[in-house]
């Protein structure tokens, strides 16, 4: 009788926990699921890359869920200090298992966030060289113009010097010419100055520049400075190598080269 009435006891003080904690599990998850909703909605609003959206999203929604359980585990008397307790435990012990993993990984989280490169881009970063094929979890993967596949994590890749020669819609060209000093200055520079102005594919802004560089040994060095729009810069540049030896040898001025003079003195 006296075991009866105590779980009749414990039945009724546990009875009014157990229906209120169904009912904040039930409005908990769908106040979680339009959280998340919400937070998508904000997120496509945002410059984000996709996968980035995904991540933020799912682990929002994971993470609500968590504190959700051990809420309503609270409420209906589970202790939930040592199981919080066990959580942190195994997720330091996680990280210190990985933690090369973690820091290649948060290190994606910033490069999809701040975007120091996307896919696509010709960047220069770990004395490497090439256009980005993919940023994945870990790694970065990039095709040099040998097509060569390179491989970089993401925390070394990140944490040093990264050239982006892409980001830029516009993209100066610079060539270096070298005449003799028998050619007239004011004529080269004429011919120099039409050779680049005549290309369809350079910028008329800003103004190409076309200027003496150095009075060189053997040699005077004329600077040709053009700008072009960064998808041009290539074939722009390897064209106006190609007419510069055509124009300058029609025009009669010299390149000079390397050479020796050797004399053969009789006795």
């Amino acid at each position: 009788e006296s075991l009866t009435t105590t779980l009749r006891t414990k039945v009724l003080e546990f009875w009014p926990r157990l229906v209120l904690a169904i009912v904040v599990l039930i409005l908990g998850r769908r106040m979680i699921n339009i959280a998340a909703k919400r937070t998508v909605k904000g997120l496509e609003k945002s410059n984000i890359d996709v996968s980035l959206k995904k991540f933020l999203s799912s682990t929002i929604k994971i993470g609500l869920k968590i504190l959700l359980l051990i809420s309503v585990a609270s409420m209906i008397g589970i202790e939930t200090t040592s199981f919080v307790a066990v959580i942190w435990a195994a997720w330091l012990a996680i990280g210190l298992a990985l933690q090369w993993s973690l820091e290649n990984f948060s290190w994606w989280v910033l490069i999809l966030l701040f975007k120091p490169y996307i896919v696509g881009d010709y960047i220069e970063a770990q004395w490497e060289a090439g256009t980005v094929d993919s940023i994945s979890v870990f790694n970065t993967t990039l095709i040099t113009p040998w097509w060569v596949t390179k491989i970089i994590p993401n925390g070394k890749l990140a944490n040093n010097n990264i050239t982006n020669y892409t980001k830029q819609k516009i993209r100066r060209i610079e060539i270096i010419v070298w005449v003799g000093y028998e050619a007239d200055s004011q004529k080269t520079k004429k011919v120099l100055t039409e050779l680049v102005e005549k290309h369809p594919k350079v910028l008329k802004e800003p103004i190409p520049q076309i200027a003496l560089l150095e009075l060189a040994d053997s040699s005077v060095n004329w600077t040709i400075r053009p700008h072009v729009l960064n998808k041009d810069y290539r074939e722009v540049y390897f064209e106006l190598m190609e007419q510069l030896k055509e124009t300058l040898d029609k025009h009669k001025i010299n390149i000079p080269y390397p050479h020796q003079v050797i004399e053969i003195k009789n006795k």
